[in-house]
């Protein structure tokens, strides 16, 4: 590796585990558990995705999308039992990956993606609200206008300093910057440490003390399946993100294996569940992270943190990582995506706009899934419209139809409606050479056309089905 790559990677994983830190912390919180196993999921889950998942740059860490998942498991059945969940979890995500499954994120369209990004976007920026109040109450006075100010300095550092040089990543300048400002001048404002104090030990491996039987299967069985497939989603969806940012191409399979190995590892350590986590992500390629190394050592870091270095990072001051977030906040946000609303077609607009909303209101995987919905109700609905048909009558007397289009379950009747079985003379011909059957639904249609000429003392012959047709046909039992 270069010296210049190596420079680049060794800062940008340095920035990104700045930045991991409060966010572990409050993923942990928020699911009811103690700091340090959101250090130790994130430290574990970063550095082995960096050094064995398919997409170089990436970060994950323990993730607030899978952290909401298991709150009602930790809150009902304990600690213990979220081990137990993160290491079935961690299977499900291996043979995912073994599986080959990784490619059926292409199934997400472009639409869906764009508003994904945004509503992470609006996400990450919400999330930062929570360090502008002090319990439940909102700061205000003097406390408030110094935290304005500190990540108003903060944001201002990361936008100009490229402008001056590109030497150091501008989120790392921006952080220790001030930190620096605050304890020179022992300016009143909140710090990590005011989130939780984060000196630990090693952690240890060991099973989760719970009684392993069919019982604790049905516990942990829909809580392990559902973290799970959020995770390969969010990560996933990162990793396309990546690939067009970096314009190179990551592995999948090899993400969700390693992305798998990595949970589970972190669940014998004690650690929390995790995936990619799309704010960190930006946060390390934006400052020249590119290879295996800024991964490894953002999580290389955060172990340092927790073993030797709490006292210091506990000095941060919180609105100096809340001005970076907010940068990346406005970073993720596809602005291109306003710009191009009155360009495209209203369904994709609406795909945009929806999943963006979903996603801020309720999770990712939610938002995901019906953006697919949408897409996919409305690429049936266009295919449906396009079947037509040509007829004419040969000079023999009988009616040739050519059809044109895709028989499927929703352009069934639009088939159907197309012949005119009562006025049609005794011998009919459907061409299928422009034609092609995809499902049950079809053969269904072709059946009671078939039905329909033979009640009105007609015969219809089919002619150049394609061989799929005939095998369909053929199974099905439909005579052609």
């Amino acid at each position: 590796m270069k010296p210049a790559r190596l420079r680049a990677d060794v800062l940008a994983g340095l920035t990104t585990s700045f930045a991991l830190v409060p966010e572990c912390i409050a993923f942990a919180l928020v699911a009811h558990l103690n700091p340090l196993m959101g250090l130790y999921g994130a430290f574990i889950i970063c550095t082995l995705t960096a050094l064995f998942g398919g997409r170089p740059g990436m970060v994950s860490g323990a993730a607030g999308s899978m952290a909401v998942v298991i709150v009602a498991l930790v809150v009902q059945h304990g600690v213990q039992y979220l081990l137990a969940t993160v290491l079935l979890g961690g299977l499900v995500m291996i043979a995912f990956g073994l599986l080959r499954l990784g490619k059926l994120v292409r199934m997400v369209p472009y639409p869906v993606m764009l508003g994904f990004v945004n509503g992470l976007a609006i996400v990450i920026a919400m999330a930062q609200l929570e360090h502008f109040k002090r319990g439940d109450t909102w700061l205000s006075g003097a406390p408030l206008y110094l935290m304005l100010g500190l990540v108003a300095l903060t944001m201002a550092v990361v936008y100009l300093l490229p402008r001056l040089t590109r030497s150091v990543p501008p989120a790392l300048v921006a952080i220790l910057g001030v930190g620096l400002l605050v304890y020179l001048f022992n300016l009143p404002t909140r710090t990590l440490g005011d989130m939780a104090h984060i000196a630990g030990g090693l952690p240890g491996v060991a099973m989760p003390d719970i009684p392993w039987n069919l019982e604790t299967l049905y516990i942990i069985a829909p809580y392990a399946v559902l973290m799970a497939l959020v995770g390969l989603l969010e990560t996933l969806l990162t990793l396309n993100l990546t690939d067009e940012i970096t314009e190179s191409r990551g592995y999948p399979d090899r993400e969700c294996v390693a992305l798998g190995v990595a949970n589970m590892a972190s669940g014998f350590c004690g650690g929390m569940g995790g995936c990619a986590m799309i704010g960190q992500t930006v946060i390390n390629l934006s400052s020249g992270g590119r290879g295996r190394l800024s991964g490894i050592v953002a999580g290389v870091m955060i172990l340092m943190f927790v073993l030797f270095l709490s006292p210091l990072i506990e000095r941060i001051p919180l609105a100096a990582l809340v001005g970076v977030m907010f940068v990346v906040a406005q970073q993720t946000f596809a602005w291109a995506s306003l710009r191009v609303l009155r360009k495209v077609p209203l369904n994709d607009v609406m795909a945009i706009i929806a999943v963006t909303i979903v996603t801020v209101l309720t999770d990712l995987a939610t938002a995901v899934l019906f953006g697919i919905l949408i897409a996919a109700l409305n690429f049936a609905w266009q295919q449906a419209r396009e079947l037509y048909a040509d007829s004419h009558v040969e000079a023999d007397g009988s009616k040739l139809y050519h059809l044109h289009g895709t028989l499927f379950f929703a352009s069934t009747t639009p088939f159907l409606d197309q012949f005119d079985h009562l006025n049609d003379p005794g011998q009919v011909t459907l061409d299928c050479r422009h034609l092609r059957f995809v499902d049950y639904s079809a053969i269904a249609a072709l059946k009671t056309l078939r039905e329909r000429y033979q009640k009105a003392g007609k015969h219809l012959r089919v002619v150049h089905l394609s061989e799929r047709c005939k095998k369909l046909l053929k199974r099905a039992g439909v005579q052609h």
